[in-house]
Order: C-alpha cells, then structure tokens, then sequence
C-alpha cells in the first residue's frame, strides 16, 4: 500500500494505485447543494485533493479517461448526467505572491487569472471559435474575452478556486493598509469576485467550488460576492474531507497483514488520541482525523516499521502562529487557556461566519470572536450542545494541544535558564516519580510569573496549567489532560506511548485538589515557612490530599485495565495559593 502524503493530484493517485479514500458518492449531493459553493475546513485538510477530483470528473477533456479514474468508484457506478459536460477554469490563489508593495500584489493577482485563461485557451483550443484576448494589466478584461468566447460553444465553464483566502490572509498579516485595497470599494480582488458573480447570470459560467479556511475575506467583499453557499457545516459533508474511525482502522488491518510487528490496535489507540477529533458539523455521526497528519503517520508506519518520532508534522507546525495571534488580543491569553480546561469548556451561541478585518483589527475581540477564529483554525472543534444550547468547543486531540502548551510555554518560561531547569525537573519525573524538583520550581519560578499575569481565576485549573505546560512530552507520552476513565475524567494521564516502552519512562498520573490560604487559616509568609511535609499534615490540606487521592486510586484502577499497565504511578497534589506545591504518591 502506497500512501499519498503531499500528493493532491487525482490522476497521479488513482494512475499509480495510491491509497485513495473514495469520497466520490459526494458528487451528486453536491450538485444538489446550489451551483456555487463554498467549503471551509483548516489547512492541510484534504481540500485540494478534493478539487482535483472534481476538476476530472466534470473536464470535458477528461471523457476518454473517465473509466480509468472512476470506474472502481462509487460515482462511476451511477455517474450524474453532468460529467465531463465542462470547460474548467482553476485558480488557486496560494500561487499569488503576496510580498512587496500593493501594486506587485495586484500584478501578481492580474498574471495568476491571466495564466489561467491562457491554459484554458490552449486546453480548449479545439472547441473555442473565437480568439481570447489577454490583457497583462488587466484580468477582468481577460475574463470577459474568455466569457464571449465560451458563449459561443455549447459547453460552459466550472470554476474551481482553492485557497481563495491564502495570498489575502499573508497580505493582511504583513501589511494591513495594503489587504483592505484589495477586497474593499473597487479593490482588484472584490472585482475579480463581482465578475465571477456576473458570469454566473447566463454569461457562460454555470458552477464555482470555493474552498478557503475562513469566510472573513468573503465577509469583507460583501457585495462583490454574495451568492455563494456555505456548506461546511452541513452533516452530509462534514466527513467531505478527512478519515472516519473505521476508515483508519480498515487500513491498518489492511498492513498488518503484511507480517508487521507492530499492533494495529496499539496503533489505532495511538492515532485516536493524537488525529482524531475532528467534527465540523452539529448532527455528525462521526468524528475525523486529520487526513495530512494521518496520512503521515501511516506511511512512516508502513516505510520505517515504527510510529513518527515527532507525531505533529512540520507541514501543520505553522499553524502555532494562528495561536501566536490570538494570545496577543486582550483575554486571549486566558482564552487559550480556557480552550485546554475540559471541566469547564468554551461555550458559543453561534461559530462567527461573517466578520472581516476590520472586525479583526479594530472591534472588540470577545469569546466568540476568538473561538470561532480558532475553529477555524482547527484547533477548536464543535463537541455538542451545552445545557443552555450554546456550542460547547473543545482541542481535538492531542497535537492541536501541543500548539496551545507550546504558545503558554513561550509565554510563561522566559528564560533559557528555566527551560533549562524544568527539562530536567520533568526527567527526574519521568524516570524516578519524584516530584519535589518540578514542585520546587513551580513555588520558585512559576507562581511568581502567573501571579503577575491579569487572570480572573486562583484555583485548580491553575495547578493543571502548570504541570500540564511543564510535563508535556508526546515524544515520550500519550499525555491527556482529563483522560476519560472508569466514567469520569482523570486530571493529567502520562501513559508511554506503545513505541516508546522499551525505554524508562514511567507510566503517570496526577490528580490536583486547591486551597486559598483563607482555607487553611496562614499567611503568605507562614505558608512559606513551613516544610512541605508539615503543610501536608494540617486538616484542610490533608482533607484535600484524601480527596485526591481517592480520585487517583480510582481513576488509576480504570487506566490500568484500559491500557494493560503493571506500573502506573499515581500522585495526589494539592496547591495553596499561589504559594506552595503539596503531593503525596498513591498506592
């Protein structure tokens, strides 16, 4: 089996016998769905593949190769009457150079649909009577030309855009002033759009699929382009892009056969919890894995006999910048770290589907404003209603939750020294269970930087947050915070990942209670006085240890069954204040 990692091309996939998850019995629901859609999803989620698929089943060009592409698919069973009925005209607007001044920007924007309707006119050249004329500077001229000449044939045109947002998106990061010439008045790409719009009213263009990762540049070309349809929070497609559960573990049985080593169960467990999660759509029935980091995992697999040492993938480490943004706005910080807190998770009316940049620059960045960004993102994902009908969003597993400890880290371990420090704290953990070095350096270094942050909450998520962003290790761990087991929710799970056991690390898990010092009747300055094992020995804090520790024996006994484990080490800990670090093994 061959994996098609970092291929998008259709023909190339199904020519040479790559892996190919057929979502072709989507055609006719999508004919169905309107004659211009738009389809959002993060990066890296299958959307390019998808409009190669489209490109060859709807090319009049194509016809001669339709059984050799579709017939082994579930489309080219019962093909709709549409294809091969169309001239295709695809622009992917990654490939428009979005640096220098706004004038290189607009050329590049003029070159990119002019080179397009070039293609267009040698591909087509048999069908086409009259002469398209390009114009360099001017690509809505260009597009009418190739209009009157389509209108003279009998076919007309599908339009495909990929990454319509991409080149906008880098200009408004780069330069604000230079994004809002282009969508906004007569900017040059809300009338390349007004002219899309146009074509669409009986002027030779009968279809457009757009697909993006946001709406907010078509929110800012408002009229320049209002008739799209979103679909992408439909049930029928939210699985359009992306693996289903049954899907990867279809393939992975489909290796073991090979005489693998390795346990397709242990792999899909592994799988599950760092690509899987994913749901786009209120009623799906099922929830997806990201298709590029899956894709990267079982061709590693397949190549190499082993999981990835790294399980996020470069290719999807940029988008760490997204989370850079969004913990610069005001709250945002307490945001991301909301978004890592299951046991009161981010709660919306409704996902923002029309807000532009001046929303983005100017208005007042509220919960909603910066969950909706990040779902879009897709490091927040719908997880259901919550008891007031607000969308409850949740991290979807386990590399989107890196991103976020990666950023607080960024934000809360300042210097070389205390990255220094706490990479050997959290070893000591790892390798010997004791906990008084990571507890030191929390008391000596950590309270003292979230105690200067503008927080609006003193209490166990605190405590979580901090041993959450200090042990995170997915080199080495399979590491959840609210671990699902024996019908609740452990703090912080530290299970060894499957190909990581032949090493030392340790199985471990935390349960974390908090005491204000009001609580305990001390001072500041007394609590810090006292040994630690004295402070564990007051009533309210060993009340506290007690509960936690009856948590972890519990939870314990449920991880231990889940995952086969001999050695789970269990630990109850409790925070007083922003002062001291109290624990205490379990079993």
């Amino acid at each position: 089996m061959q994996f098609p990692y970092g291929l998008s091309d259709f023909p190339t996939i199904i020519h040479e016998h790559y892996f190919y998850q057929d979502r072709t019995d989507r055609i006719p629901l999508l004919e169905a769905a309107g004659r211009q859609l738009i389809f959002i999803r993060p990066r890296r989620f299958g959307k390019s593949l998808l409009l190669s698929m489209l490109e060859h089943y709807y090319d009049v060009n194509q016809a001669d190769q339709f059984n050799a592409l579709f017939g082994s698919l579930a489309i080219g069973q019962n093909p709709t009457p549409r294809h091969n009925q169309y001239f295709i005209m695809k622009w992917d607007f990654s490939l428009v150079k979005a640096q220098g001044e706004l004038k290189d920007t607009e050329a590049a924007l003029h070159q990119h649909v002019n080179d397009r309707i070039a293609k267009f006119a040698t591909d087509y050249a048999k069908y086409l009577t009259q002469t398209i004329v390009i114009r360099p500077d001017n690509a809505i001229s260009s597009i009418e030309s190739l209009l009157t000449a389509v209108t003279a044939t009998p076919y007309k045109i599908y339009l495909l855009i990929d990454e319509y947002d991409n080149f906008a998106n880098d200009v408004l990061t780069a330069r604000q002033e230079h994004y809002e010439a282009l969508p906004y008045g007569e900017g040059l790409l809300k009338m390349v759009f007004k002219a899309v719009k146009a074509a669409a009213s009986g002027r030779g263009l009968d279809r457009v699929f757009i697909t993006g990762v946001s709406p907010i540049v078509l929110s800012d070309m408002t009229s320049g382009y209002n008739v799209g349809e979103n679909i992408y929070l439909e049930d029928a497609f939210n699985d359009l892009c992306g693996f289903t559960e049954a899907e990867i573990a279809a393939v992975l049985d489909h290796m073991t056969a090979e005489g693998v080593t390795w346990s397709a169960a242990e792999a899909l467990d592994t799988m599950r919890t760092f690509y899987n999660g994913y749901c786009f759509s209120e009623d799906a029935e099922n929830r997806l894995y990201n298709p590029t980091l899956s894709l990267y995992f079982l061709k590693h697999l397949q190549n190499h006999g082993r999981y990835p040492r790294l399980m996020l993938d470069d290719n999807l480490a940029m988008d760490r910048n997204k989370l850079v943004y969004i913990s610069r706005l005001p709250h945002g910080e307490a945001v991301l770290i909301k978004a890592l807190n299951q046991d009161d998770p981010i709660t919306i009316s409704q996902l923002a589907r029309r807000f532009g940049v001046q929303d983005i620059l100017n208005q007042v960045k509220d919960q909603t404003f910066m969950a909706s960004l990040l779902y879009y993102f897709g490091v927040l994902t719908l997880a259901g209603r919550g008891i007031l009908g607000k969308w409850v969003l949740k991290v979807p597993n386990l590399v989107a939750k890196q991103l976020y400890v990666e950023r607080l880290q960024e934000l809360w371990l300042l210097t070389y020294e205390d990255r220094e420090m706490i990479q050997q704290d959290a070893e000591t953990f790892y390798l010997s269970g004791n906990l008084a070095p990571l507890c030191d350096f929390i008391e000596q270094r950590y309270f003292k930087v979230l105690s200067n942050r503008d927080y609006r909450w003193t209490n166990e998520l605190l405590i979580k947050m901090a041993f959450l962003t200090l042990l995170f290790n997915d080199r080495l761990y399979m590491m959840v915070s609210e671990t699902e087991a024996g019908h609740g929710y452990a703090d912080l799970s530290l299970i060894v990942r499957p190909d990581m056991r032949r090493f030392h690390a340790l199985d471990l898990l935390l349960e974390f209670n908090y005491l204000s010092l009001k609580d305990i009747g001390r001072s500041g300055e007394q609590v810090r006085e006292i040994a630690r094992d004295e402070l564990a020995l007051l009533p309210a804090v060993a009340a506290e240890l007690n509960g936690a520790e009856q948590q972890a024996l519990h939870y314990g006994a449920a991880l231990r069954e889940r995952y086969g484990l001999t050695d789970l080490r269990a630990f109850a800990v409790v925070a007083l204040g922003l002062e001291r670090v109290v624990w205490r093994a379990v079993g």
